[in-house]
């Protein structure tokens, strides 16, 4: 999950967290799908963590090739 502090100049309720009450300066935990939905809003929230890339690829493993092929057969 990514964190968002809200900057804004009241406390809001935010019904995407459940209708959570949000106090000025205070740092919630928002879906990483819908982090930019918040910091899109630079006079209300910024950006305290930043969603993780999950897309990124894995390294790859090296496997054995099998040992006809490492005998040139």
């Amino acid at each position: 999950m990514a964190r968002v502090r809200f900057i804004g100049p009241e406390p809001v309720t935010v019904p995407e967290l459940g209708n959570r009450s949000v106090e000025r300066d205070e740092v919630v935990e928002v879906p990483d799908a819908r982090f930019d939905g918040y910091v899109c809003q630079p006079g209300t929230w910024e950006a305290v963590e930043e969603p993780k890339d999950e897309a990124a690829p894995e390294p790859l493993k090296k496997i054995a090739a099998p040992k006809a092929l490492q005998k040139g057969e």
